[in-house]
């Protein structure tokens, strides 16, 4: 379903059409939890007259805890009618976007995108997009990881291989009810397959516009959450759950698309990686080492990136290559592609593609030279005159706030207040003591 106008009058038309009878309306926080308002449809409609939300969204970390200062208010925003999909878990529903358009709005993860791709629209670019996630099946309830107090989870299909065809056929009915469910949710979708590790399965979504794409790859963790809770199961998304467990990415995939032509500029008639390519992986070289924290923002995220990890720990590329932070795709085709390996699963996918394509289009314009594709590297392997990706999430930070490309890039106000967030993230784990802690250190 298409809405192409926000107003009231249109917006009714296009849910008696569908025969849409109630409406969740809202936007995505950091965390890319959808905070919402369910409204019947003559309801929505009114509320489409003025719609406002709480910015309180702007101002609360991962555990729903206000930080900072208020006022706390409602502030206007605007719904994106394009935005409009089906709320797959109740019958006659849809979900909607709408994003703020007062003071909070520079601080939101989905405006941050949206500029991004204002920018490259005024560069003669269409962006398409794509996200690729894994995501961990836990045998547990809410109740049962409660009553465990959150260690030792149990892994559904532990027996699982990498690309096994034996779990392929084994889960099979699994496999095929998860895709349609996200389909269901309008969720884009190339495919779902198995992955490595106990419990672990893919999901590359298909390739759309930008903005479409991220909203796609916060919607599928809310669809997939909901498929496993209805069976008596959790899907985890931290990017490192723990020994015995996989660390677990949500890679991005982006190309350019000429606006005039329809041409995919990634793509090389030598089927190579293309000079316009080349100068997008020499921004994100720069850029992404100084904004780590828009793809990296939890504590756990920074657990993946161990020493002896698949994670690069450097914005390393090379063509077709695992071990890199930037894999190029080329293509004389219309499939030339880049994909940004470092994102974890846990990511802020508005965050992480405003990451990928700001640095790139900087690279662009500013002619940045790519360094030399890292080809026989392996992903703990930093090459010369590459700089290391932040330690931890203090220092991820740190370098955000400090960075003066950040700033130009996404916003001062949103990288200052961003870094904050992050910063009370840390603090919020700092003294948390873990039981591998208390079994090193308790006896001397």
């Amino acid at each position: 379903m298409t809405a192409t106008s926000a107003d009231p009058a249109a917006l009714g038309k296009l849910l008696e059409q569908h025969g849409i009878e109630t409406v969740h309306v809202g936007q995505f926080d950091y965390a890319s939890s959808f905070r919402e308002r369910r409204l019947g449809r003559e309801a929505f409609l009114a509320f489409a007259r003025d719609p406002r939300f709480a910015n309180t969204l702007a101002h609360w970390d991962s555990a729903d805890a206000l930080f900072g200062g208020g006022p706390f208010l409602s502030e206007p925003t605007a719904i994106d009618a394009a935005s409009l999909r089906r709320f797959a878990f109740e019958p006659n529903a849809a979900t909607i976007i709408a994003d703020f358009t007062g003071p909070s709005a520079p601080l939101m993860p989905r405006t941050v995108l949206k500029r991004q791709i204002e920018r490259a629209a005024a560069l003669g670019y269409d962006v398409k997009a794509a996200f690729e996630f894994e995501v961990i099946f836990l045998q547990e309830t809410a109740e049962s990881l409660r009553a465990k107090a959150f260690s030792a989870p149990t892994a559904f299909v532990p027996q699982n291989k990498c690309w096994s065809g034996q779990t392929a056929a084994d889960e099979a009915a699994f496999v095929a009810a998860l895709e349609a469910a996200l389909r269901a949710h309008d969720v884009a979708v190339f495919s779902v397959a198995g992955e490595l590790g106990p419990g672990c399965f893919e999901a590359t979504l298909g390739a759309v516009p930008a903005l479409r794409a991220a909203d796609d790859a916060a919607f599928f963790r809310i669809a997939a959450r909901t498929f496993a809770r209805a069976r008596g199961m959790t899907a985890n998304f931290m990017p490192h759950l723990g020994d015995g467990f996989p660390g677990i990415g949500g890679h991005v995939t982006l190309s350019l698309i000429d606006r005039q032509t329809g041409q995919n500029l990634f793509s090389d008639p030598a089927g190579t990686t293309s000079a316009l390519a080349k100068h997008f992986i020499g921004g994100m070289t720069k850029v992404v080492p100084q904004a780590f924290a828009l793809c990296a923002h939890t504590v756990n995220a920074y657990r993946r990136f161990a020493p002896g990890s698949w994670a690069p720990k450097s914005v390393s590329w090379a063509e077709w290559t695992y071990t890199t932070a930037v894999r190029s795709a080329p293509s004389a085709g219309d499939t030339a592609r880049l994909e940004f390996r470092l994102p974890g699963t846990d990511c802020n996918p508005h965050l992480a593609l405003a990451l990928m394509l700001g640095a790139g289009l900087d690279g662009i314009e500013g002619g940045i030279a790519a360094p030399a594709p890292a080809e026989a590297a392996g992903p703990d392997d930093i090459p010369p005159g590459a700089i290391a990706l932040p330690r931890d999430l203090v220092d991820a930070a740190a370098r955000l706030r400090a960075s003066e490309d950040a700033a130009r890039l996404f916003g001062a106000d949103f990288t200052h207040h961003f870094a904050r967030v992050c910063e009370i993230e840390h603090a919020a784990l700092a003294r948390a003591v873990s039981q591998i802690e208390r079994q090193r250190y308790l006896e001397g």
